[in-house]
């Protein structure tokens, strides 16, 4: 199994995201997580490091600037998803990368209080 660290990047990306209100409350992130295609097309146009900064997680003993290095995407790669980050927290825990999975709750409970979630 892959072991992953947090991607400070990454966090911190949310974390403005979350800060200028560019974020989507109510979405399937069955239908609206980036596919290969869109993630493919946002390569074309944006740098390595911007894809990366869409990600909480960074697989380790993965090469820089290849998709695998980068999991638990939050967003549709223009505004987080509070159903994506719901997701990385779900995931993160399935598969026991603690890490990742706080640094994911702990987004998801920013977001709630920026948002009024009560």
């Amino acid at each position: 199994m892959a072991t992953y660290k947090v991607n400070k990047a990454g966090v911190e990306h949310a974390r403005a995201l979350i800060g200028s209100r560019q974020y989507v409350l109510d979405s399937d992130w069955g239908e609206v997580q980036p596919r290969a295609d869109a993630q493919n097309s946002f390569l074309e146009r944006h740098s390595w490091e911007e894809y990366a900064a869409w990600h909480l997680g960074l697989t380790e003993d993965a090469n820089d600037d290849t998709k695998a290095r980068y999991a638990f995407v939050y967003g549709d790669l223009r505004r987080l998803h509070r159903t994506g980050l719901i997701a990385c927290v779900y995931r993160a825990s399935e598969w026991r990368h603690k890490d990742v999975e706080l640094a994911a709750h702990d987004l998801l409970q920013e977001l709630d209080a920026k948002a009024g979630i009560t």
